[in-house]
């Protein structure tokens, strides 16, 4: 089958990768410090949160690859793939397997960002929504947060690694370079994703909606209790 380089990740969705990947990193290293590191972890998890609202709005205006309805995969399509029965047009933007990943990720670093904003650790680390909810409501949030939450995302993290790994060096596929530059081989004729100026000036205005409304959080648990 003859393919082509064509454009499957549009620059928005790869600066969100990007961005998103830095981002995670530091809000785990930052809670292995604790201390005055704590502020910038929670500072950082609003950054999170803007960049996860910009996803899934980007999700069903962004460029095709990146919508969520050309790559959540139906059950027979996953099975299929399983089965080892996958054509050529499931390894276009993420296959079935890898729709699932973002899927678990996305939902994952939800949570842990969710759970965030009602955390309170008693020492140097309150989230913004703790004022406005009860004692144990702060305090599953806490657990789920610290605990389970975090060992999930890590584990997650950690399997993502090993399929790139498996990908990159078993299959021979090109996920991080394609991931740089935007560009996949694909069969011929395979629809390429929009990435023109006009559409990454709408990513721009959406992100900074997306950002406006994480800082109004930030601020809003700096705000003095009434």
């Amino acid at each position: 089958m003859m393919t082509s380089s064509t454009r499957i990740w549009d620059f928005p969705t790869r600066l969100f990768h990007w961005l998103l990947a830095a981002s995670v990193i530091a809000l785990v290293v930052t809670a292995k410090m604790g201390g005055n590191a704590m502020e910038w972890h929670l500072r950082l998890g609003h950054v999170v949160l803007a960049l996860l609202v910009f996803r899934l709005v980007w999700g069903l205006i962004g460029g095709y690859w990146s919508r969520f309805a050309s790559f959540t995969p139906s059950p027979a399509r996953l099975l299929r793939y399983l089965r080892g029965q996958g054509t050529a047009t499931d390894h276009n933007g993420h296959s079935p397997l890898g729709a699932l990943s973002v899927w678990a990720m996305l939902l994952i670093l939800g949570a842990q960002v969710a759970s965030g904003l009602f955390s309170d650790d008693d020492i140097a680390f309150a989230g913004p929504l703790t004022r406005f909810v009860s004692g144990d409501t702060v305090g599953d949030a806490t657990t789920w947060h610290k605990e389970w939450g975090q060992w999930l995302l890590l584990a997650l993290i950690a399997l993502h690694l090993c399929a790139i790994v498996f990908y990159t060096v078993v299959r021979r596929k090109r996920l991080v370079a394609a991931m740089v530059h935007g560009d996949q081989a694909a069969p011929a004729g395979t629809r390429a994703a929009r990435d023109g100026m006009a559409h990454r000036l709408l990513a721009l205005v959406l992100f900074a909606l997306c950002a406006g409304g994480a800082w109004w959080l930030y601020q809003l648990g700096a705000a003095p209790a009434f």
